[in-house]
């Protein structure tokens, strides 16, 4: 039943983090300009937001229902003005930086900018209650099945983003500078696209 239990929070991780949306564009353009780990620390702050929903989710899925339902108009204006302008500062790119020379204070706000970028997604949201549901963890109750989905869902998501930092890595030795600033600004203008959407959807529903 654990290793059930654990499988499925490892493919709910997997699942929901594969999906190549805003988040994605940020990752691989911060793996570009600035190695490896800056790639994983937003991966980092993805796989976290992701395991706080699956916290909130395997405590009581009905609350966390509930929840998403009330705090959904708010995050999708956070969410999408925050998306905006992180797209508004890829649209400039930064000159290149090696891993090396990427200190602890800037892992720290890659991962702080993706952990708040994630939890304020509405698509991410919406995804993850309904993988929930589909994959039966609504009905795992007791706080050590809790913990087995947690640690699986947030294992699954990092799992997804070293893999897809590392590929980037790697596929960057070959590929020349001017690549690195076409995939920023091309991020830029996804994340925007996807916090006007968030935005306009807030709109959609009032009317």
């Amino acid at each position: 039943m654990s290793a059930l239990l654990f499988g499925k929070g490892l493919l709910l991780g997997l699942a929901i983090a594969a999906p190549l949306g805003p988040i994605g564009a940020l990752c691989i353009s911060r793996t570009l300009e600035r190695g490896f780990w800056a790639g994983v620390a937003g991966g980092l702050g993805t796989a976290l937001a992701d395991a706080s929903y699956a916290l909130l989710a395997a405590a009581g899925f009905a609350a966390f229902a509930t929840l998403l339902a009330t705090i959904s108009t708010p995050l999708s204006l956070l969410g999408g003005a925050f998306m905006i302008w992180l797209g508004w500062r890829g649209l400039r790119p930064s000159p290149i930086a090696t891993a090396a020379k990427v200190g602890a204070g800037d892992l720290i706000r890659t991962t702080a900018a993706t952990f708040l970028l994630t939890i304020a997604n509405p698509l991410t949201i919406l995804s993850f209650a309904a993988f929930f549901a589909v994959l039966g963890l609504a009905k795992a109750g007791g706080l050590a099945n809790a913990a087995i989905v947690v640690a699986g869902v947030f294992l699954g998501s990092l799992a997804w983003w070293m893999l897809l930092s590392g590929g980037v890595a790697l596929a960057h030795t070959r590929l020349p500078d001017s690549f690195v600033n076409w995939v920023s600004r091309l991020s830029g203008l996804v994340l925007i696209a996807f916090g006007v959407i968030a935005i306009g959807s807030v709109g959609v529903s009032l009317i």
